[in-house]
């Protein structure tokens, strides 16, 4: 071969040199695709998934147990809400319900009854982790389905059980601290490891968490009583909703001033300040401190409990395995670096 017909490659420092040529675009924009490529396809230890769905499941099973035995007056033809009253309060002409199908049948008390009773089954299984994959479409199922035929009775319980719901619809939440992986343990399967798709159900979580607390953070914003510091105030104040005697607030304003900006600097930044590892335990912390608050203030325990769950999806695979190894619950695990948890 000629000399001449012999290609060779340009050296780096040349490349470099190209790329700059060209503006940087192609950098900058590889940046981003690089950055968005490890942000939800980096795989993940499925552990703080496991113990999500554990949380959850108990939370739905008592809610779905809830539904159940007053299933007739919560999803019935002659209940609380008319048929013909429910599109209206939806105002969604795609809304669906497995009991909209169930009142027109001619059975209708007992196929609601029924389909109520699926519902807490399914609730029972994600919780255990049997069959987990199809126990949480069907928990997802039940629940959408509650909430579009009995719209008056849902309230944030539901909506953040639907947000935790979709991430254990996609992602191995019954990969570990589950009966289907006793199962698999007796059939000789490996353990799972960190997978994609634990990834994107955790960040599925985070992601809707931080849209969450942004509307509902911003939104006090336009509220008057959170900026002149009476917030808190009027809900303890406010007899028909609290369980806790806090009316000896009125003796410490600079205290009510204190609570109520501090949540709401807390709620508008959470976005932001729960992914620096900086802030994050700060931001954690403020969010046990919270929901705890209103559960126990304001006789919404549930919900509160709900919302602590959610926030799991920000606590490190490592610390998990670190509290689980000291109550002897598994085999002392590998060390997990906390750089590889989303």
């Amino acid at each position: 071969m000629s000399s001449r017909s012999r290609v060779t490659a340009p050296p780096p420092a040349v490349l470099q040199a190209t790329e700059q040529g060209r503006g940087g675009e192609s950098s900058w924009l590889g940046d981003w695709v690089r950055a968005w490529d490890r942000f939800w396809f980096t795989p993940a230890d499925p552990l703080p998934l496991a113990v999500i769905r554990i949380c959850t499941g108990l939370l739905l099973t008592w809610s779905a147990i809830v539904w159940f035995f007053d299933a007739e007056a919560f999803f019935g033809a002659s209940g609380w809400l008319a048929p013909e009253n429910v599109a209206r309060l939806n105002d969604q002409p795609w809304q669906w319900s497995w009991y909209f199908s169930a009142e027109s049948s001619s059975g209708s008390a007992a196929a609601i009854l029924g389909l109520a009773g699926l519902a807490v089954v399914a609730a029972v299984m994600l919780t255990l982790g049997l069959a987990t994959r199809l126990a949480a479409i069907v928990s997802l199922a039940g629940l959408v389905s509650a909430a579009n035929r009995a719209p008056l009775n849902t309230f944030g319980l539901d909506d953040t059980l639907g947000l935790l719901l979709i991430g254990l619809v996609v992602g191995p939440a019954g990969a570990c601290l589950s009966i289907d992986r006793l199962l698999a343990n007796r059939r000789g399967v490996p353990p799972a490891g960190p997978s994609v798709a634990a990834g994107i159900a955790l960040r599925l979580i985070q992601v809707h968490l931080c849209v969450v607390y942004l509307f509902s953070g911003w939104g006090k914003l336009f509220g008057a009583s959170w900026w002149d510091g009476t917030a808190i105030w009027g809900a303890a104040a406010n007899v028909q909703y609290r369980t806790l005697d806090l009316t000896g607030l009125a003796r410490h304003p600079l205290v009510t001033n204190a609570l109520t900006l501090g949540t709401l600097f807390w709620e508008a930044a959470y976005p932001a300040l729960v992914w620096p590892r900086l802030t994050r335990r700060l931001c954690l912390a403020l969010a046990v401190a919270v929901h705890l608050g209103i559960g126990l203030a304001m006789g919404m325990m549930e919900f509160g409990l709900a919302m602590i769950t959610a926030n799991l999806a920000f606590v490190p695979a490592a610390v998990l395995h670190w509290f689980l190894d000291s109550l002897s619950l598994t085999p002392r695990s590998r060390a997990i670096s906390l750089r590889s948890s989303p």
